[in-house]
């Protein structure tokens, strides 16, 4: 099934080099462009694509506005942020707009088409870098759990050692090069590890190592 994507950003240079990365995919087709957040609701509303790519920072209404109608109006569409600053508070007023993910744009463009994917099979996208700071800050605010951490007893070494990695915002490729491991390994100690701990991504993870007292906010 092809995913039927929506470009949002002000630059037509960087909509151009999107468009030619993502239309190089198989499973992945550029149906529209947008060079600011009125265009983009309206295409979204004309065109109804399964994916918004959407730059936070756009003249007139800009990407956060974007998103908060556009969700809000066509729960089948789905948003993935992009922007310029790792600031979190674009973090966190994108998402809650209702973005399904958000990234820097200097991401690969590996991390970008797979960025794509994953917000169409509605799960989170949120670079490693930006996720854990998210998540250390929400951590920092919020009360101790009362009931007991989560069981991790059924992890081997090195799927701990992965784990905290994870929680410390390194990417598969970063751990692979720390590890001095293959990248496919890394991939599949994580899988077997969310198996595991029964966790679907990498926010919930990451969640899971901060309750378990595996990592703590400023590691």
């Amino acid at each position: 099934m092809t995913i039927n994507v929506l470009l949002a950003d002000d630059y037509a240079l960087v909509r151009v080099g999107f468009k030619l990365m993502l239309d190089a995919q198989p499973d992945l087709c550029v149906v529209g462009e947008a060079a600011d957040g009125e265009q983009a609701v309206d295409l979204s509303r004309r065109l109804r694509p399964d994916v918004v790519v959407m730059d936070l920072h756009m003249p007139g209404m800009d990407g956060v506005r974007a998103t908060e109608l556009i969700t809000a109006e066509l729960p089948g569409v789905r948003v993935l942020a992009l922007s310029t600053f790792d600031l979190d508070e674009n973090v966190v007023a994108a998402l809650r707009a209702g973005a399904n993910g958000f990234l820097p744009k200097d991401v690969s463009p590996e991390e970008l088409i797979e960025g794509v994917r994953v917000v169409y099979r509605g799960e989170s996208a949120v670079a490693p870098r930006l996720l854990t700071r998210l998540i250390g800050a929400f951590v920092r605010t919020s009360p101790p759990r009362q009931e007991a951490a989560p069981e991790l007893g059924g992890l081997t070494e090195r799927e701990r050692e992965i784990l905290v990695l994870i929680a410390r915002g390194r990417s598969n490729a970063e751990i692979a090069a720390e590890l001095s491991v293959s990248p496919s390994t890394v991939k599949n100690h994580v899988t077997s590890l969310f198996a595991k701990i029964g966790v679907r991504d990498r926010a919930q993870a990451v969640i899971v190592a901060y309750e378990a007292s595996l990592v703590h906010p400023g590691d």
